[in-house]
């Protein structure tokens, strides 16, 4: 095997990790906005961020921005830990909000009533709570990850990979264009494609807020 193969079959086993490390983060994330909004409010309301499944996709790419900030930090001093990843998940929430609000015109939280916050897509208090993820993602998630990587060929990761990159892929896409969809709804725009029709169909507004019950319109 040449170096050229080598390093194609880092790069793939690199992209499956990163991909693990994503469906890790939003299944976290998802467990902790509904235990959070458990107490609440006292009762299960809906936090996921994709249309199928248990998934708070910023968590998961919150997960992926730990991941490839440690392969390049190799500190592990829980306070520099806490510091680094309080601003790495106070950007990616901010940017988060911020790419949700301009590309289907809603936004799922609005911190505007806390103390330092900004423009009401991070605050002090959340990136603290993205400190103890970090602090929590070194402690746990990267012992997991490195077993993972010591099974990364064996067959039965393989399958579940293909199936779950698969059910993910099409999961993120049609989430995309029905949230796309009811933004144009919402604008008074017919649909002009047999797509816009399916969706129409099959993921009506009331539909779409059932699955994203804590989002608000711009």
């Amino acid at each position: 095997m040449d170096k050229l193969d080598i390093d194609k079959k880092e790069l793939i086993n690199e992209i499956i990790i990163i991909f693990w490390v994503f469906i890790i983060g939003s299944v976290l994330g998802y467990v902790y906005e509904m235990i959070v909004v458990l107490f609440q409010k006292g009762f299960f309301e809906s936090r996921q961020g994709l249309i199928y499944g248990p998934f708070t996709p910023v968590y998961g790419i919150g997960g992926i921005v730990y991941y490839l900030a440690f392969k390049i930090i190799k500190t592990r001093n829980k306070g520099l830990v806490f510091i680094l990843t309080m601003i790495l998940g106070g950007v990616t929430e901010y940017l988060a909000s911020y790419i949700q609000e301009k590309a289907f015109g809603t936004i799922s939280w609005d911190y505007s009533n806390l103390l330092f916050n900004i423009n009401g897509r991070t605050s002090l208090l959340h990136c603290s709570y993205w400190g103890i993820a970090g602090i929590l993602y070194v402690c746990y998630i990267e012992p997991l990850i490195k077993k993972v990587k010591s099974h990364i060929n064996s067959v039965s990761l393989k399958i579940a990979f293909s199936i779950l990159f698969t059910f993910m892929t099409f999961n993120i896409l049609i989430s995309c264009a029905a949230a796309q969809r009811q933004e144009e709804r919402r604008n008074s725009i017919e649909s002009d494609s047999k797509f816009d029709m399916f969706l129409d169909k099959y993921y009506p507004d009331e539909y779409m807020d059932k699955v994203y019950a804590n989002k608000k319109n711009m």
